[in-house]
């Protein structure tokens, strides 16, 4: 019952107010009434500022659901499976669509995302995990350790040839009940806690799809997953080829539902396709844009945002098909007369970071800002001085060095061979002129990507190698550097062998304290740094145009593209303004 009804003379007293006041008014001569109206409009307008003032002062905006946006992407979704997925545009939707046990956060930190809790044994040898009560499925069925063991099976079958396989070779996988599942090790593996970001497949909907079948079965294209964002419609060209994916928020999603209701990814045969569709307004955000693009859009005004990759690129020499390597201060000489910056400024336009070691985060090492402004001239005699302390002399007609020993004379001469993307191929040509100048015969040999890989990096047919490595979250160095992995499939393309760094890399890999670990990659940064086993270059960055619009965008550091939407549940468009004791 409102205050009049408890009281009913209120309304008799406001009605005697209101006329008493109308009356004094009607007796006010014009220029009286106009006062009047000009201080009662003060008045007014002097009580809804403070107000105002007030509720700025002690109010923030806070995000709201709602909003849309539109992402270009080069590249053909094929497997939008966790999986099976190979492409970054396969990846890219994976993120939005699946969710793990775990989850990999900006800063480099894993949270559970399916996972209510989790435990991991003293040896490091048992990881055990409660799923989330109440966790879905988009289809809304729930989600069970069926689901984990039978995601995990298939990962391990070698009939299915999945690229995640060797994240799960040899790993017991134990049901506990409806709720608890584990993971038992053969031995300890500290980066073994990030495969548990893998994505999880509902059972109930692949559970017939034998490893044959798996590869063609449409799941692969319209997906059902647990992660931030379900697929609403699909749109394909005339081939059959999904060409856009529209996307609302999950509802039920573990981590709470995303701010932004609706996003759309369209896919593009290439970078102009996908630029011409930005600038005619079709698509609003570009992934992974090339540098020399992005200059153009930053300089325009257009909001460019970067974030370092976990990439490293560098020459990788083979002593065995280039006997010239083995001499180290050709290997030191070669990286000192190497002007790096060089190529930061015109290939990469400023999108990257110099490189002196074989790991990209810069949180272990930190960048060499003294190294950058080293002018060429000092930089070329500094080279050229290490190799004549050494023995080397250049001959007086080519210009080249060589050198005398009991097996012969030495020249430098030698061949790069990369690939045929235009900055691999821009920056290998760079690298070519700057030891030339330095007075080394070096030519280059470039190769479509599938060749370079299949005929020339597997077999090791090759001088020197220019060429990038993706290092993933977990920093585990033992595919490219241990001496076991010399040889195909390894990842050791510098063909290096060292006892201690293998010793290095072995215990860093059962390590678990995250501290422990660091300082022993200090350690085994030191001692390669001692036989420089390789010129690292540098590491790129992640280039990202991204609507004014949207905000809560952080990115960290990536390892793929796909990971800049790690916490794209926590972006919003809209907002809505709140008084701070309630925030």
């Amino acid at each position: 019952m409102n205050s009049d009804q408890n009281n009913p003379k209120g309304d008799g007293f406001r009605i005697r107010l209101l006329r008493s006041i109308n009356d004094t008014v009607k007796r006010f001569s014009f220029s009286e009434r106009a006062l009047f109206i000009i201080v009662a409009a003060v008045f007014v307008g002097s009580t809804l500022f403070l107000v105002g003032s007030v509720s700025n002062n002690f109010s923030v905006n806070v995000p709201d659901k709602g909003g849309s946006f539109t992402e270009g992407i080069v590249g053909s979704p094929r497997f939008v499976n966790p999986l099976l997925a190979i492409s970054d545009a396969d990846r890219d939707l994976v993120a939005l669509v699946f969710s793990g046990l775990m989850k990999s956060t900006p800063s480099g930190e894993l949270v559970p995302d399916l996972a209510e809790s989790f435990s991991i044994s003293p040896d490091g040898l048992t990881y055990s995990f409660t799923i989330r009560e109440g966790a879905k499925f988009h289809n809304g069925k729930p989600i069970t350790s069926e689901d984990v063991e039978f995601t995990i099976t298939k990962v391990q079958d070698s009939a299915l040839k999945s690229p995640k396989r060797g994240n799960w070779d040899g790993v017991i996988v134990e049901k506990i009940d409806e709720r608890n599942i584990s993971f038992t090790l053969k031995q300890a593996y500290a980066p073994f806690f990030h495969n548990t970001t893998l994505g999880i497949l509902p059972k109930h909907l692949w559970k017939n799809a034998t490893a044959d079948e798996f590869a063609f079965s449409p799941l692969n294209t319209e997906p059902v997953g647990s992660g931030p964002y379900l697929i609403k419609e699909i749109k394909r060209n005339s081939a059959g080829i999904p060409v856009e994916y529209r996307m609302d928020s999950f509802g039920s999603y573990a981590l709470n539902e995303a701010y932004i209701s609706s996003l759309t990814l369209k896919f593009y045969n290439n970078e102009e396709d996908l630029l011409n569709s930005y600038k005619d307004g079709q698509i609003e955000s570009i992934a992974g844009i090339s540098a020399e693009s992005a200059r153009i859009l930053g300089i325009s005004g257009d909001r460019v945002e970067i974030a370092p990759l976990s990439r490293i690129y560098g020459v990788f020499f083979n002593q065995n098909q280039a006997p010239v390597f083995a001499n180290q201060e050709v290997r030191e000489a070669l990286d000192v007369g190497l002007d790096k910056q060089r190529i930061i400024n015109e290939i990469l336009f400023g999108y990257g970071q110099i490189l002196n070691s074989p790991i990209p985060r810069q949180d272990i090492i930190p960048p060499d800002d003294a190294a950058r402004n080293i002018p060429k001239e000092e930089r070329t005699a500094e080279a050229q001085k290490i190799l004549e302390n050494a023995g080397w002399a250049k001959n007086a007609e080519t210009g080249i060095y060589g050198k005398k020993t009991s097996k012969g004379v030495f020249v430098l001469s030698f061949t790069i061979s990369t690939g045929d993307t235009p900055e691999l191929k821009h920056v290998a040509e760079i690298i070519e002129s700057e030891w030339d100048a330095l007075g080394a015969d070096v030519s280059l040999s470039v190769f479509e990507i599938g060749d370079l890989n299949q005929n020339i990096i597997r077999p090791r047919k090759y001088d020197a190698l220019f060429f990038g490595e993706i290092i993933g979250r977990e920093l585990d160095l033992f595919p490219f550097w241990h001496s076991s992995q010399r040889n195909d499939p390894g990842l050791n393309i510098a063909l290096y062998a060292n006892i201690t760094v293998d010793k290095l890399l072995e215990e860093t890999r059962s390590t678990l304290g995250k501290e422990d670990r660091l300082a022993k990659y200090q350690e085994l940064l030191l001692e390669m740094s001692k036989e420089t086993p390789a010129v690292f270059v540098y590491s790129p960055n992640f280039i990202y145009l991204l609507p004014e619009r949207i905000n809560g965008v952080l990115l960290g550091q990536l390892t793929v593209p796909a990971e800049r939407f790690l916490d794209i549940h926590r972006w919003y468009i809209e907002k809505n303004k709140v008084w701070k004791i309630f925030k």
